[in-house]
This record gives structure tokens, sequence and C-alpha cells, in this order.
């Protein structure tokens, strides 16, 4: 229990039993003084000192002789402006940095979340903080071993750039990668999926997505220049990572887009959304796959972005180079790519079963 008794309107007196980590935190409330004959703490009578005391004590059995109502209400306003100020600030830095606009939406969303968590002021955020954040996230809500090292990495961001303690989370260890293999459409089920769609628009999209294995944010940005009837190429500009590269360009995907373009004259972004100016959301062409798998009955699990490593194992099973596949699809290492490897049936279907030798030598 931590009695705190508010006197003769200039200071306040803490009384608690010796414990190390209690007087480590009054020791953080400035202007404090140790009062050897009454054996308590004194700070000074201000609704800063309040603020601060209320903080460090959070957790702990507080009996107060003054109303808390308003210390509350300070603490409120206190905490909603440095979570916002914090977000904003990290916002600044990582435009700065030339971070993409979704990695940006994305850090600002986790460190939101973890602030939110901690419910601290700032001075108070520690390694310990981000440590039982990041155990909650893995154990007791299920996250993605991918989902929350994106977490870490935006708060490591918020440490290093906005509270400058980004040196205290150096040795905070990461959640090791999950060797996932992608879901895989065979090339039926890619034409199922193609021929259900009637708008051209949309089938426009879809073709354009499989066919030279583009990420649903590369194929939403494509501006009509993008497209290089003359060479047959697709022209990616500043996909992942910032980079430019050059992509296939079917020549059915070529005749689909001529139909759509024909008809619904795009001027500048090649698949334009509702509103002036603006691209197709991605939203947008998410609900537009999942109605084309449902009417090609398709029960596999899958995305937009299955439709991309169905084209890199496609191509594998076709026998492309790995190093042009990898070009294809803007990989910056070649171990990323290789996972098309272990889903491709390339090598797989020259292996006989031993249960069908089994069976040939009974026959």
């Amino acid at each position: 229990m931590i009695n705190v008794e508010e006197r003769n309107g200039k200071e306040i007196a803490v009384y608690f039993d010796y414990n190390k980590e209690f007087v480590k935190k009054i020791r953080r409330v400035k202007d404090r003084q140790w009062n050897s004959d009454e054996k308590c703490w004194v700070i000074p009578n201000d609704d800063k000192s309040k603020l601060k005391l209320f903080n460090l004590f959070k957790d702990e059995k507080m009996n107060c002789n003054y109303s808390m109502e308003h210390i509350l209400k300070e603490l409120e306003e206190s905490y909603n402006f440095d979570l916002e100020g914090l977000v904003y600030k990290l916002r600044e830095q990582l435009v700065l940095r030339g971070f993409s606009p979704k990695t940006i939406k994305a850090y600002m969303g986790h460190s939101q979340r973890f602030l939110k968590f901690c419910n601290k002021v700032v001075d108070q955020l520690t390694k310990e903080d981000v440590e039982k954040y990041m155990y909650v996230l893995l154990n007791e809500s299920n996250n993605s071993h991918s989902y929350v090292n994106q977490a870490l990495s935006s708060i490591k961001c918020l440490y290093k750039y906005i509270l400058r303690k980004g040196n205290i989370l150096y040795e905070i260890p990461r959640p090791k990668k999950e060797k996932k293999l992608p879901n895989v459409l065979s090339e039926k089920e890619v034409i199922d999926i193609l021929n259900s769609v009637e708008n051209k628009k949309h089938k426009a999209i879809l073709f354009v997505i499989y066919s030279a294995g583009l990420r649903l944010g590369e194929v939403i940005r494509l501006k009509v220049d993008d497209i290089d009837s003359n060479r047959i190429m697709i022209h990616i500009k500043q996909g992942k990572g910032r980079k430019d590269r050059y992509t296939l360009l079917s020549d059915k995907t070529l005749k689909i887009l001529r139909e759509y373009a024909k008809e619904y004259r795009p001027k500048d972004w090649l698949f334009p959304g509702g509103n002036e100016g603006e691209h197709l959301h991605e939203r947008s062409v998410q609900k537009v796959f999942k109605r084309a798998c449902e009417k090609a009955k398709i029960k596999k699990n899958a995305t937009v972005h299955t439709l991309r490593h169905s084209f890199a194992t496609h191509l594998l099973e076709g026998g492309t180079d790995l190093r042009y596949i990898q070009e294809l699809l803007g990989h910056s290492s070649s171990k990323t790519t290789e996972i098309y490897t272990h889903v491709s049936k390339k090598s797989i279907r020259k292996i006989e079963s031993p249960l069908d030798r089994i069976f040939k030598g009974m026959d």
C-alpha cells in the first residue's frame, strides 16, 4: 500500500514500506526529497508531480487524501497527446527516410497499438515493455511470426528515431521465420478463375496479375503508358523496395487490355478507381478475385497473391530458368525465388512412388 498525503498546500508526503523498486520509481519525480524524521518522501504539490506520481504507481494500491479525478483527466489528456504526437513524428521520419506509403501505414498502426498497450507517458517506455508486447503478440494473440517481426521493426524505428533509445532494443530476439510454402493454383484452376469473370475491367486486372506475376499493389498503380505494346512488356515503376523492372506482357493479355481500353478509355491510371484521379483500391480487386473463385468453385484458400505464386511456379514447371523468374518477380535475393522449387511438380512427378513400383512388380 502507498499512502499519499497532501499537506500545507506546498508539498505531498508519500509513505510506503521499503521497496527497492518503489524507491527507484519515486526518484524519478523531479525535486523529490527524503524526510528522515517522518520516514517519507516529499514531492512538490503541483499537477505535474501528482501526474508523475500516479503514472509511476498506477499499478499499485494507492490511498490518497485528495481527489484523483482531476489527475486522471490530466493523465488521459497527456497520454493521448503523447500517442498522437509520437505517431505523427514517426510518420515524418519514415517519409524522410524513403519508406513506402504501405510500410509507413503499417508501421504507424503497429506503433499506435504498442503505445496503447503500454499506456505510459513517453519517458517511461522501456525495453521490458517491448518484450512484454512481443510475448503477448506471439503467445496470447497468436499472430504470425512475420506479423510480429514487422511489429518489432516498427517499434525499433519508434525507439530509434523518436525516443532516441534505439540501442536498448538491440538484444531483443526476433521470432524465427516460419517456413511456409505458398498456395499454388493449377493451370486449369487459373483458367477457370479467369473465364468466370465477365466484366472486362475485372477480367483485364486478373489477366495482368497472373500473366505478369504482379503484386496487388503493383497492378493497381499501373499507368496506361506502362504497357509497352511494341516491345510486348510491362514496365513496373517503383515496385517493392523502390525498384523498377520489366516483366512479361502476354499476347492474350494484350488482347484483353485492348478490349478493356476500347470500352473504358482509361487516361492516366490503367485501372482508375471510383474517385476522380485515383487508382482502383486493393479491396476492390480482392473482392473481384473472391467472387471469381466462388464462381469457379475453387476450394483452395487462394488470395490475389496466389496468382503471383502460381505464375512463378508454372514458369518453373515450364522450364524457365530460376534466375529469369527472379528478375520477372523483382526479388532481391534468389533465396526468395527458390521457394517455388518446393511447390513445383516438375521434379516430383519424375519420382515414382514405391507403392506404384511394388504393384507393378505384382502385376
